[in-house]
């Protein structure tokens, strides 16, 4: 008679549970042992801000499973508030600390998972462990702070950090009628996106509400007379009822680290590609592992619900025998800012040029849907690619409405192996009221693949700001447009006027055309180079520029109703006045 495996799973929520439940899948002798420090072991942590701002009503759906409910359905033996501390690799068995019983004893395993986990960082500066402070990881995180909101001289708050966590945070505290103040050391919010695609996302935290202190650190929590007061590096002093530290996780490694097991340069644990760690019996997955980079090939931790998942599958099906591997993390997340939306995947230009990768970008500011359709909004697209191959190296989008759809092919798209010239021939949903005939993802494929064939030289917002003397710039929008901004010292001959009046332009000069939004522009170069001009496009036009310069924008962050994708302030009039 077969001798029975024993697996014990260090940890629950996204990783833990999901090789729990895929190890039962495949095994029904296996005996399966998930021990979980808390009282929850499987709960959406992604859910957790929703459920203080009100949008999530009821705190029960955040319990994905309860550990009763799990015990029955996957005959899985389920201890809670049973802490390991310690791995005996040798004997092959953890320390347990059982925190309901207070007491401790060994458990033996033939194979060990670890699901740790990340923990938010707290920095250690003077009040960081103050009483109105307050972290983000677990229910019971978010229990204190219902508490304190619910407090009825709780008025005010600051979040500190604009990832993810502080974002959405920042957003939840202004749906319960705080003062919401956002502290971020780098100069732009959501650091996993560029500046220039930050931008609409400043604009539109101030539209809510939420004071912005851009470029600045907290060096003090002050609590004085039952008042707490948070001071900036720029001097600037904040009062608050609460504080949030969101400004980042790491990996928890402090178990792994005892066990001697090999820790990567990024910080988390090493594991190949079958979630294996340095010890052939035990395993590791979700955040506290160290990933490979899809595109780059580089080691990264990038805490995502969704690799913690497909990784705690790996894992169960490398234990039981079967040959699984792990393929490399894109990073393809997306992020609710009030009434707009950010995503990303693969790398974003600050990477490439930290891994001094050959790339070069786009910008494409299409409708969401067919313009004539009532509720059309202006997605913002940028696209990384290599300028020989097209291959793609990253997206990101901002938007109202269809961020999410876009950066999900394009994810796709990269994980296939596609390039830009493939992105030409998607063949995507139409309808007037999901999309257009010719789809963003189309328009991005359409624009890179332009590029790089030479049919359309592009320039960027640093080309125009820093143009040399042997430059032009030409800006080729209605007066309409131009009186409401342009980039300075730009000649201006709206589009339909430019064949009449090509002895306007200097011929001995480059030009560097621009419109809204890269459309007419495009156009416009297609006439001047054909008539023996020098002319590059300003990709994404005049709304990059404002967007990276960092001028004020003549729209609001939410735009008004797109009736083209032009960008033209009013696309049915032909006037330049």
């Amino acid at each position: 008679m077969a001798v029975k495996k024993r697996i014990v799973i260090v940890g629950g929520v996204a990783g833990g549970a999901s090789t729990a439940a895929r190890l039962r899948r495949l095994s029904e002798e296996t005996e399966i042992v998930m021990l979980e420090r808390g009282e929850y072991i499987s709960f959406a942590n992604c859910g957790l801000p929703y459920h203080v701002g009100g949008q999530i009503k009821e705190r029960q759906r955040l319990l994905v499973q309860t550990p009763e409910g799990m015990g029955r359905r996957f005959a899985i033996d389920i201890r809670t508030r049973s802490e390991v501390t310690r791995i005996d690799r040798d004997q092959q068995e953890v320390t347990v600390r059982d925190h309901a019983e207070d007491k401790e004893y060994q458990l033996a395993y033939d194979a060990l998972v670890l699901s740790p986990g990340a923990e938010p960082v707290r920095p250690g500066l003077p009040g960081a462990d103050s009483s109105c402070v307050f972290t983000l990881r677990s229910i019971p995180d978010m229990d204190k702070i219902e508490e304190a909101i619910a407090q009825d001289d709780c008025a005010s708050a600051v979040v500190v950090g604009g990832g993810y966590i502080g974002l959405e945070m920042a957003e939840a505290l202004v749906e319960k009628k705080l003062k919401v103040s956002l502290v971020e050391l780098e100069p732009q919010v959501m650091g996993t996106v560029d500046p220039e695609m930050a931008s609409p996302l400043h604009d539109e935290l101030e539209r809510h509400g939420v004071d912005l202190h851009l470029g600045a650190s907290v060096t003090e929590i002050a609590e004085q007379g039952g008042s707490t007061t948070v001071l900036l590096s720029d001097g600037q002093r904040l009062e608050a009822d609460l504080v949030i530290m969101a400004v980042g996780v790491r990996p928890e490694i402090a178990l792994a680290q005892q066990a001697g097991l090999k820790i990567g340069q990024r910080g988390g644990i090493v594991v190949d590609e079958h979630m294996q760690t340095s010890d052939p019996h035990i395993y590791a997955v979700g955040d506290a592992v160290e990933v490979t980079d899809f595109t780059g090939g580089f080691p990264a931790v990038i805490p995502l619900a969704g690799p913690a998942n497909r990784q705690g599958r790996i894992a169960a099906d490398s234990i039981s025998g079967r040959v699984s591997r792990y393929a490399k993390t894109q990073g393809t997340a997306i992020c609710k800012v009030f009434d707009l939306a950010v995503a990303t995947t693969g790398m974003n230009e600050k990477a490439l040029k930290r891994q001094q990768m050959a790339y070069d970008k786009i910008y494409v500011h299409p409708a969401c849907h067919a313009g004539y359709y009532p509720g059309a909004s202006q997605l913002s697209l940028k696209l990384l690619f290599d300028p020989k191959s097209g291959a793609i190296l990253g997206a990101q989008c901002v938007g109202a409405n269809g961020v999410d759809k876009r950066i999900d092919v394009l994810a796709v798209a990269m994980r296939a192996g596609m390039t830009v010239f493939d992105l030409q021939h998607l063949e995507l949903c139409y309808a007037p009221p999901f999309g257009s005939a010719k789809d963003p993802v189309n328009y991005a494929g359409f624009v890179a693949a332009n590029f790089i064939t030479g049919d359309m030289p592009i320039c960027h917002v640093q080309d125009v700001v820093e143009r040399r003397d042997d430059q032009c710039g030409i800006d080729v929008r209605t007066l309409g447009e131009v009186r409401k901004g342009t980039i300075p010292g730009a000649l201006h001959i709206p589009v339909d006027e430019l064949r009449d009046r090509l002895d306007e332009i200097p011929k001995e000069k480059e030009l560097l055309v621009f419109c809204q939004v890269g459309l007419r522009g495009y156009l416009a170069c297609r006439i001047l180079n054909q008539r023996g001009f020098n002319a590059r496009n300003l990709t994404g036009g005049y709304k990059t520029y404002c967007a990276t310069a960092g001028c004020a924008s003549a729209e609001p962050a939410l735009s008004a109703e797109m009736k083209s994708d032009t960008g033209e302030q009013n696309p049915t009039s032909n006037k330049t006045s």
